[in-house]
């Protein structure tokens, strides 16, 4: 089943010099196991192909339901070196929650997701 991460996940992003950090936090207890399983750095990397120039890092944080992405070179060279129109990185958050991910419909049915046509 296809899952927009929109539909289970809210996330807020911001600067840290070069480095774009987005957090996404479960919705519902119950979803952040498919976040944690399906949310991966090599996703979000994908994701973010063509828009960020360095790695992404990932650190887990089950206490809070939540997943914090570091993206580094997102930024180009910070707040206040950047002519980039949000050179604080404040719509990676947004853009972020466009990830559609798959997850097996058995696992999908039973942790309640809505699906994405």
């Amino acid at each position: 089943m296809k899952v927009r991460l929109l539909d289970i996940a809210h996330a807020r992003s911001g600067d840290k010099g070069d480095t774009a950090n987005v957090g996404v936090i479960a919705l519902k207890p119950e979803w952040y196991a498919v976040l944690d399983k399906y949310v991966t750095k090599a996703a979000v990397a994908k994701h973010f192909t063509g828009h960020i120039t360095g790695d992404v890092v990932r650190f887990e944080l089950p206490n809070l339901l939540a997943l914090n992405f570091l993206l580094h070179g997102a930024l180009d060279g910070g707040g206040t070196l950047s002519l980039k129109t949000d050179a604080q990185g404040k719509v990676f958050s947004t853009a972020l929650l466009r990830l559609v991910i798959e997850v097996p419909d058995a696992e999908a049915k039973a942790a309640g997701l809505p699906a994405f046509a």
